[in-house]
């Protein structure tokens, strides 16, 4: 199963170090059976896609809690075995941020990712990443405005990166 892991930059740096992605268990975004249903498409690259951003908007939440980590939105996409994935089912049904998410029960060494997605440099100088990072909690109670500004964040593309590239996104 194709997964995506949401971090940051200063997470990526430490993951890229000490070879391993966070700690388990660990939260990562997937085609669940609840997101294919909320997406309302058969499409495994559409829906892949939509995980990616569930996921991408999830490291806006790790931005909010680490404010010393650049502004930028970064996901790690890996293939891990079904058997190391555990669904968030009621979690699905409850809170639409939480679409898709899963849990990872097995530590991920960053060797086996099959690629690294993030912001370009030029989030940080535009500042949207910034601001949907600060709004996003506010976004996640329902407040509509500061969704506004999340959603403004999906205006930035996020970049592929190969593996072996990662020593060039770091700070």
């Amino acid at each position: 199963m194709r997964v995506y892991v949401p971090t940051t930059l200063n997470a990526l740096a430490q993951a890229h170090a000490e070879g391993t992605l966070g700690e388990s268990p660990l939260r990562a975004y997937a085609v669940t059976p609840a997101l294919r249903e909320w997406y309302l498409s058969d499409d495994i690259e559409e829906l892949e896609y939509a995980a990616l951003m569930r996921a991408a908007q999830s490291s806006l939440r790790l931005l909010a809690e680490d404010p010393k980590s650049p502004r930028r939105r970064v996901v790690v996409a890996l293939d891990v075995p079904d058997r190391e994935v555990t669904l968030q089912i009621d979690a699905e049904h409850e809170h639409a941020a939480a679409l898709g998410a899963v849990t990872l029960v097995l530590p991920l060494l960053i060797a086996k990712a099959a690629s690294v997605h993030a912001d370009a440099d030029d989030a940080e100088v535009r500042e949207d990443i910034s601001a949907a990072a600060e709004a996003v909690t506010a976004a996640d109670a329902g407040d509509e405005d500061a969704r506004f500004t999340v959603d403004g964040a999906e205006d930035h593309e996020l970049l592929w990166y190969a593996i072996q590239e990662i020593s060039s996104l770091l700070p």
